[in-house]
């Protein structure tokens, strides 16, 4: 039986179980992992371009194990947003005592917008106060990334990590997000029209750690640099998977 499937007492009381295993309150920040399932020709096709569909799966498999890392190193309550529901078992069976929760209702489509909007609106109903949002192409976070963005909402209502393509890999927030519907999501624009759109509806916005996420081979021979002295074991494992499939002397002769 999936979430979706649960009955309303059913779905407190699995709420309740998820607090009291999380031994942390929800006014501590929570980690939501926005997550969609690796499969062939989907997901990372930007680097199945310069390589295959088979390397592709390959390289998004070994990011998802990232952020999972991140998800069960974190001190306090963590949710998956799964982007399909027919993946919730899946995204259950990722990590343990980690709430699963839909990105949107079921038979709902709607741009990434749409979808944080839902989340937000799910899990503040729920009693989360302070949400860390990532997802699951952005190895490079750590713990100093992290610390950064709960830093920055002590006196802001928005933090924003920048990255270095216009996008953002950390949207922490305090309050509700604004309607995002209309943003510019997937370009260059993101992350300076994501500020303008919060600070016109009066949010205040803070910037922290900067940081990249992974489209290309370009990223990826960057990332392999980048994680040389990270002992991480699943950054580690995708050191490998990068040397494996995307073995690039110009990568290789820095290493």
């Amino acid at each position: 039986m999936t979430q979706s499937q649960l009955s309303r007492p059913e779905q407190l009381k699995q709420l309740k179980q998820l607090k009291q295993r999380n031994k942390r309150p929800l006014n501590e920040p929570t980690l939501v992992l926005f997550c969609k399932r690796p499969k062939l020709n989907q997901g990372k096709q930007r680097l199945a371009e310069d390589s295959t569909a088979e390397s592709a799966l390959k390289i998004a498999q070994a990011l998802l194990a990232c952020a999972i890392e991140d998800a069960n190193a974190w001190q306090g309550p963590v949710v998956i947003a799964c982007s399909n529901n027919n993946d919730i078992e899946w995204a259950q069976s990722l990590a343990n005592n980690i709430q699963v929760i839909t990105q949107l209702p079921a038979g709902k489509s709607g741009n990434l917008g749409e979808r944080l909007n839902y989340v937000d609106r799910q899990l503040r109903a729920q009693g989360h106060q302070k949400l860390v949002i990532i997802g699951t192409d952005a190895p490079i976070l750590d713990n100093e990334h992290f610390q950064a963005a709960i830093f920055a909402l002590q006196s802001h209502d928005i933090a924003l990590s920048h990255a270095d393509d216009g996008g953002v890999v950390i949207m922490a927030n305090k309050v509700p997000w604004p309607m995002l519907t209309d943003l510019p999501w997937s370009t260059n624009e993101l992350s300076q029209s994501l500020l303008l759109h919060c600070q016109q509806q009066k949010l205040t916005v803070q910037y922290s750690l900067p940081g990249y996420d992974v489209d290309y081979i370009t990223d990826l021979k960057k990332l392999f640099i980048d994680l040389q002295t990270d002992l991480r074991p699943a950054r580690q494992a995708l050191l490998q998977t990068i040397n494996e499939f995307f073995a690039i002397p110009e990568v290789i002769s820095h290493a």
